[in-house]
C-alpha cells in the first residue's frame, strides 16, 4: 500500500540545457539593445549623424533577432 503523505516531486517544464540556452538567448537580445543605445545629442537643435552608424541600424536589430531565435529554439527543443 501507497503512503499517502508522500508528495510528488516537482519536475519543471524544461530540462537544464533548456534554462541555461534560454538564458544565453536573453543575454543575446540584452546586447542587442545594449548596443543600440546611445546616439542622442545634447542639443536638440543639432543633428547627430551616430543614429544611422551600422552599429545601431544592421549589427544590433540583428544581435536581437538571433538572439530571438536562441530563445525560441530553447523552448521547441526536446528533451531526452
Amino acid at each position: 500500500m501507497k503512503n499517502n503523505n508522500e508528495e510528488p516531486k516537482q519536475q519543471f517544464l524544461f530540462d537544464s540545457i533548456n534554462y541555461k540556452i534560454l538564458l544565453i538567448g536573453i543575454a543575446v537580445i540584452a546586447l542587442g539593445f545594449i548596443l543600440m543605445s546611445g546616439g542622442g545629442s545634447d542639443n536638440p537643435n543639432v543633428f547627430n549623424e551616430d543614429v544611422f552608424s551600422f552599429r545601431r541600424i544592421r549589427l544590433a536589430p540583428t544581435t536581437v533577432l538571433i538572439g530571438f531565435g536562441i530563445t525560441i529554439y530553447s523552448i521547441f527543443k526536446k528533451s531526452k
